[in-house]
């Protein structure tokens, strides 16, 4: 049997998170994925000349996120021009699904140096805008004239509101045990970013006024009757905005690197890519794919639940981290250990190398050896990845 090529996770960081309409909200895309390529470049002794290419994650990749976000990117940080880039979109796992193209490409030897990532501005270009333009081509819906889809799945909503209220009413979960969830997030986020949990891993970005934007600021401090006080986001549901990830903006990068790489450049690993998976579920619900995909990748690998130290599941909505843990049976206390997207934001495109960002440092944090990371993504499907913290 031919033995694999390993990939390795050299460094991981970030921006901070911006919430909407704030600190970044007038950040250009192309500047912020800049600054945290800038950031890995500089700060390893890889001459940028050598990078085989840029992998960037972004979803509606119109207007400044146009035009091969992630080759613009990389020219913004002021690198060789040889470098190529690539932007992909698999919806909300498009950065994390940069990092399995990226691993993919040093496995097979292909490749020895490449950076996968991701920037999404949804201040300044909405969540869904690209469907939305497309009214004014003639189709009101993304399905609109598709004969194919609507013979297989019917004319139910596929929006992820209606996703998530399927996923709630399916494992039972309440409004207030949807609450009490996003109450946790916010409170272990809060704690985190008190004891300085985050400090290592975010890249502070220079402001326009000539002020430094140094962390998240999506987290708060809400309560019991501000949370039931919120209206349903759709009529009679159960999910409101407080159990939902918030709109937020942020670029997020990391570094990976073959065996060969790290000999050559003298290179320390941080962690090694030790399993990688992508399954599918009903893309009605759309949002139940990390359950089957981390029994998939489960099965694959031979690792089991019990060797996953801490795990990272997208709370793209409080029922899919909560159903991912009844299903799975794993416990809260070692899931998003730092709180999650409803407090700590949901930049859609860098979203995943910003989760396996603070995965990669919380392992390092806690010595620990194995870490998981998984999300839900349109279509509904969903990548899983296993780090092993060297």
């Amino acid at each position: 049997m031919t033995m694999r090529s390993e990939a390795y996770l050299v460094d991981a960081c970030r921006t901070p998170t911006g919430r909407r309409g704030g600190s970044l909200a007038k950040a250009h895309p192309l500047d912020m994925g800049a600054h945290v390529i800038k950031a890995l470049v500089t700060r390893n002794p890889i001459p940028d000349s050598e990078y085989d290419d840029v992998i960037f994650g972004t979803i509606d990749a119109i207007g400044p996120q146009s035009g091969n976000l992630a080759r613009y990117c990389w020219l913004g940080a002021g690198f060789s021009e040889a470098i190529p880039g690539v932007t992909i979109d698999r919806q909300c796992g498009s950065s994390q699904q940069a990092v399995h193209f990226a691993a993919q490409a040093v496995m097979s030897g292909t490749q020895d140096v490449v950076i996968a990532g991701g920037v999404q501005q949804m201040s300044a270009i909405p969540i869904g805008v690209s469907g939305t333009l497309a009214k004014d081509f003639g189709y009101p819906h993304p399905f609109a004239g598709s004969q194919r889809f609507f013979e297989r799945y019917g004319t139910s909503p596929i929006s992820q509101f209606h996703g998530a209220e399927l996923m709630a009413q399916k494992w039972g979960f309440s409004r207030d045990a949807m609450e009490a969830f996003a109450l946790e997030s916010h409170r272990r986020a809060l704690h985190a970013i008190a004891q300085g949990h985050f400090a290592r891993e975010i890249v502070p970005y220079a402001l326009p006024d000539g002020s430094v934007f140094s962390m998240d600021e999506t987290a708060r401090a809400s309560t019991p009757e501000k949370l039931a006080s919120l209206k349903a986001i759709t009529e009679g549901g159960r999910l409101t905005a407080g159990t939902a990830s918030q709109i937020s903006d942020g670029a997020s990068a990391v570094l990976v690197c073959s065996e060969a790489a790290l000999k050559r450049y003298g290179l320390t690993p941080r962690a090694r890519i030790v399993a990688m998976a992508v399954r599918g579920d009903d893309p009605v619900m759309m949002l139940s794919a990390p359950i089957p995909a981390t029994r998939h990748l489960l099965k694959k690998s031979g690792l089991k639940l019990d060797d996953i130290a801490i795990a990272e599941v997208n709370e793209a909505f409080a029922p899919v981290p909560m159903a991912w843990m009844q299903e799975l049976d794993y416990p809260h206390a070692r899931l998003n250990v730092n709180g999650g997207a409803i407090a700590l934001g949901h930049p859609i495109g860098a979203s995943g190398t910003k989760l396996m960002t603070t995965l990669l440092h919380e392992l390092e944090r806690r010595n620990a050896r194995y870490g998981l990371q998984t999300m839900c993504e349109g279509g509904g499907v969903a990548n899983v990845t296993v780090l092993e913290r060297l």
